[in-house]
């Protein structure tokens, strides 16, 4: 009743209250997690083909990274230098009862997490949108296609490219010159490792999105990432190591060349939208 009050008081006023920012909070949260739990409900019913021919591919020896890799080595003349060994003879296991069930549930989650995720950020963009003024707005516009277009090029990037990498390294690696030790590791460890790399790739590749914004709303200049491209760059260097479980340098760069590009390309676009701002700026005085 209370709650009825105050919004019958908000649509007199023409004006939210607290409460009915956190009531519309709410519904935005609630519809994006139908929206996930719809995705993870698609996933879990083709969970044996998902995790046959999507989550274990970079395990397998036919992943298109590995051929292609290969292919492109030999078109260069450069022979097998950039073959990528693939993991050999793989076997996963499960030490507790439920370990395959919930492993089934957190490809299912994540899976949705990722189909829905264009509607998700549209969610967020809703409950944000009338906060903003119309010049904000003008600065954001086709923002849902962008933040999705790189969301999906992380999520690529990850899977095809840090994935095989990173696996064909750790699997390959050994110790001694006995081969006493078999790698077995766990499916749990496996997912954990896998969605780490998947997801933060995908946040990483954010970054000229959010200098854009950045740039439009007044808080970073092309002269402030200049000034800053060092300690950047140390920056970028540390979230590749957290990123990449594996320890070697190759996977490492492997992310950290890329949001080295990124970054790059983010001076670029705050450089394009500070040069248009300052002319704007002048034609208006």
């Amino acid at each position: 009743m209370a709650l009825s009050f105050l919004k019958k008081r908000a649509s007199e006023e023409n004006e939210m209250t607290f409460v009915d920012h956190l009531e519309a909070l709410r519904w935005h949260i609630m519809r994006s997690l139908l929206a996930i739990i719809a995705g993870a409900i698609v996933m879990f019913v083709y969970i044996d083909w998902i995790f046959d021919n999507v989550i274990t591919a970079p395990l397998q020896a036919d992943f298109v990274t590995y051929i292609q890799l290969c292919n492109l080595s030999h078109w260069l003349g450069a022979g097998d230098a950039l073959c990528l060994p693939p993991p050999k003879d793989v076997e996963m296991q499960t030490i507790t009862f439920g370990s395959q069930f919930m492993s089934s549930i957190t490809i299912a989650i994540a899976g949705g997490f990722i189909i829905a995720f264009p509607y998700i950020f549209w969610e967020i963009w809703k409950f944000i949108r009338p906060a903003l003024t119309p010049k904000e707005l003008k600065s954001t516009r086709g923002a849902i296609f962008w933040v999705s277009l790189f969301f999906f090029l992380g999520v690529a990037f990850g899977y095809f490219l840090l994935a095989p990498f990173t696996f064909s390294f750790l699997l390959n690696y050994t110790i001694g010159t006995k081969h006493l030790l078999v790698a077995r590791p766990t499916l749990a460890d496996y997912m954990e490792n896998l969605i780490d790399i998947i997801i933060g790739s995908a946040i990483a590749f954010q970054l000229p999105v959010v200098s854009y914004v950045l740039t439009r709303i007044g808080l970073v200049t092309p002269r402030f990432l200049r000034t800053y491209r060092k300690y950047a760059y140390v920056a970028i260097l540390v979230i590749a190591a957290i990123i990449t479980p594996s320890p070697d340098w190759m996977s490492q760069m492997i992310v950290f060349l890329p949001l080295c590009a990124l970054y790059e390309f983010s001076v670029v676009i705050s450089s394009r939208v500070f040069k248009r701002q300052q002319e704007r700026d002048q034609n208006w005085d």
